[in-house]
């Protein structure tokens, strides 16, 4: 049974329906206003002032207050103590204030709301004990002094606010049912008449006045967030508000006019555009080459695959016991396909080179370091794997290999916080690290195994390429392309280009036409719309075939690191820079894989070559050679250029490099 008081009023049915259609109202009217504070935010565009910023400004705000109740409730009045507790509700009130506000610059200010704040909702309906179900409805309210601190970090019209909020109540009634009882309106008990909280929130200035106006009209939409901490309705029980408000504010304000100074108009003269070739002295379509290639000391895992992959050369213990890694070192035939084919033949024999050198060395121990995203129980499985492949088919004694699993490599592609081709970089880590401190299986410096030297044929060499330098291209042009005109008069063209420097294979330009002066139009067309036309010659001098020998060194780098070349210094200085004549010419290009973006590759392959280049200056200086050429390039990502397709891991970590070839002339 209920025990209330005589003067408690009774509400029946016909009100309280009436009372929620007009909540339904009401919050029907504050959506709409939210729906037309966004609209205005997103036609809104930002004008030049021509008017001082007021530092004051007064006006008034309203919106919703979306309430969300937690605690416990039961004892509502000294008369009333209803049968079931209510613990969780919600409800949405209105909000309205007048406000003043100071800006004494354009990144720090205050505001001061004072207003009504509405703080009522509707408790989670209960089920009394005798089966009956009950709702309570209040309507709590407060006068609300709200001063907060208001932060425009970058000047514009995005601001944030944070600060205390003061309340004193208004109200404290409540509504409530339950069947087979008589409906009970009446006011809450031992409500706090003063709480103390904070809010933290954001807006949005709308300039809604002219530019040249000095009276400033400007509509901000915002949002609140007002925490339980403080808001603690009642001063029995655990009843606490926690409050999101959304609404909009007017503020007006008086501003001065800047003198307007008489404008200057400079006319923007267009950047000139430079054009120049760079002609190879002869284009070589064959050089032998004696290459020393690094190897990789990684093993790549196929994804949902335990087994060593297919492309991997595996053998059997009987032609293990005929291999030798030197059969590696000479080429078969003439090759005049991409010699990354070459080299990948060599790779993909890793295992086996490393089989021989262990029955060569068997003092040497190895420790193979798995590693995979599914964790280092199937990394484990990767180096037991290869470890029970150099054991039964190389007859390497199991105690001199050690195995363990990892979830990423010591050294991983995918770096914490990246985001970008995440499904490249994880291939990368699905990998097998072969470690060991032997020098006979090791590179002394920087990573990697020994290297593999290969005698073989590398065919059009990029220093029979035709450079293309179109100064300022790349702010000017949105495009440009080169015509090619041969003795005979006919024409080729090229392009469209966009970058600052090209390269064409001086055989393509050269094919069956004869040697002579050859004429360079490039047309490019700029970003305003314009065409530009620039032309130059090109002295093209014929092809020579297996007239130069060649060496060849390449430098292998982690991923996106281009520091690492100071590691290589002892090797450039003390095993490549020796084998430079006098009168050599020394080709250095730059490689990236495809992951990263293509200006940032282009800038890393440069600064990678460039570094080369002066760790073998330094070292010729010293040496008192003097007369030797370089050139020296950054490709980036180009696929065109690039040693290595981008399909495979391993190819990928290979198109990590500089190139360095010596072209010595017979």
């Amino acid at each position: 049974m209920l025990a209330i008081q005589s003067t408690v009023k009774k509400s029946s049915p016909i009100n309280l329906s009436l009372k929620k259609r007009t909540m339904l109202s009401l919050n029907k009217n504050i959506l709409k206003t939210l729906a037309c504070c966004l609209i205005l935010v997103l036609i809104h565009t930002t004008v030049n002032a021509q008017t001082t910023a007021p530092k004051w400004w007064f006006g008034a705000a309203g919106g919703a207050n979306a309430n969300f109740y937690d605690g416990t409730t039961q004892r509502l009045n000294n008369s009333l103590i209803v049968p079931s507790a209510f613990h969780k509700g919600n409800g949405i009130k209105p909000f309205a204030s007048v406000l003043v506000e100071y800006r004494p610059t354009p990144i720090w200010g205050g505001t001061l709301n004072v207003g009504y704040d509405g703080r009522g909702g509707k408790f989670d309906d209960v089920v009394a004990p005798c089966n009956c179900p009950a709702t309570l409805e209040t309507n709590v309210s407060y006068l609300t002094v709200e001063p907060t601190l208001r932060v425009n970090p970058w000047g514009g019209n995005l601001y944030f606010f944070t600060g205390p909020r003061f309340a004193f109540n208004l109200q404290k009634d409540f509504d409530y049912t339950q069947l087979k009882q008589p409906n009970t309106s009446a006011e809450l008990s031992e409500v706090r008449k003063s709480v103390i909280s904070a809010q933290v929130g954001a807006g949005y200035d709308i300039n809604m006045s002219s530019p040249t106006s000095t009276s400033k009209f400007v509509i901000s939409p915002f949002v609140s967030f007002q925490p339980y901490f403080g808001q603690d309705v009642r001063s029995i029980e655990s009843w606490s508000v926690t409050t999101v408000r959304a609404g909009i504010a007017l503020k007006f304000g008086k501003a001065k006019a800047i003198a307007q100074q008489e404008a200057v108009v400079t006319p923007v003269q267009p950047a000139e555009v430079s054009f120049s070739v760079r002609a190879p002295k002869a284009v070589v379509i064959k050089r032998n080459v004696s290459e020393t290639l690094p190897l990789l000391n990684y093993v790549f895992f196929d994804e949902g695959s335990t087994s060593i992959p297919s492309r991997y050369v595996v053998l059997s213990p009987t032609q293990a016991a005929t291999f030798k890694q030197e059969d590696l070192q000479q080429e078969p035939s003439v090759n005049m396909n991409v010699r990354s084919q070459r080299q990948l033949n060599v790779y993909y024999n890793v295992l086996n080179i490393l089989g021989d050198r262990m029955r060569a060395n068997p003092d040497v121990y190895i420790t193979l370091s798995g590693a995979s995203l599914a964790g280092p129980k199937e990394g484990n499985v990767f180096a037991t794997e290869i470890k029970k492949y150099l054991v039964d088919v190389f007859g390497v004694n199991q105690n001199r290999i050690a195995t363990n699993g990892r979830t990423k490599p010591e050294n991983p592609s995918e770096q914490v916080g990246g985001k970008r081709e995440l499904n490249l970089l994880r291939e990368g880590d699905r990998r097998v690290d072969i470690q060991s401190n032997s020098s006979a299986l090791m590179m002394e410096l920087g990573s990697g195994m020994k290297p593999i030297h290969i005698n073989t044929t590398q065919a059009n060499g990029t220093d029979g390429d035709v450079i293309f330098y179109v100064g300022k291209a790349k702010e000017v042009l949105s495009s440009y392309t080169i015509d090619v005109t041969n003795p005979s008069g006919l024409t080729k063209q090229y392009g469209p280009f966009t970058k600052n420097e090209e390269h064409i294979a001086g055989n393509t330009i050269l094919a069956n036409s004869t040697p002579g002066t050859y004429k360079v139009v490039m047309t490019g067309k700029t970003k305003m719309g314009n065409v530009i036309k620039k032309e130059s010659t090109l002295e093209m001098l014929g092809t020579q075939e297996q007239t130069e020998n060649g060496l060849r060194y390449s430098i292998l780098y982690n991923f996106n690191k281009a520091n690492t070349i100071a590691t290589y210094a002892k090797f450039l200085t003390d095993e490549v820079a020796p084998l430079i004549s006098d009168n050599s010419t020394v080709v250095i290009h730059g490689h990236t894989d495809i992951i990263g973006s293509e200006a940032y590759n282009l800038e890393l392959s440069k600064k990678r070559a460039q570094e080369t280049q002066q760790l073998l200056e330094a070292a010729l200086a010293k040496a008192g050679k003097r007369n030797v050429k370089f050139e020296t390039t950054g490709f980036g990502e180009a696929e065109d250029r690039s040693p290595f397709e981008n399909d495979k891991p391993e190819e990928r970590f290979y198109n990590r490099t500089v190139v360095i070839d010596i072209n010595t002339v017979k």
